[in-house]
């Protein structure tokens, strides 16, 4: 699977968003399903976003090189 340069930045926002809502409850565990029907809307908002500005766009659209995003994913 090609791994472009918007997917890794929609999932490092989205784990962001994650990690902020694990804080503000004070729980590690499982999100409750509210807070993950809330994320996925993030989710699609944030691709909305940045396919709303071409540039944006066109610069996250490239693919990422294999190496680079099997190494983050390994850590």
């Amino acid at each position: 699977m090609v791994k472009t340069y918007r997917d890794v930045a929609i999932n490092q926002m989205i784990a962001t968003t994650e990690e902020a809502m694990s804080h503000a409850i004070d729980w590690w565990g499982d999100l409750p399903t509210s807070m993950k029907e809330a994320i996925d809307k993030f989710r699609v908002q944030l691709g909305a976003a940045i396919d709303s500005v071409e540039f944006v766009k066109r610069a996250l659209d490239r693919p990422v090189p294999e190496t680079s995003w099997k190494a983050t994913e390994q850590r």
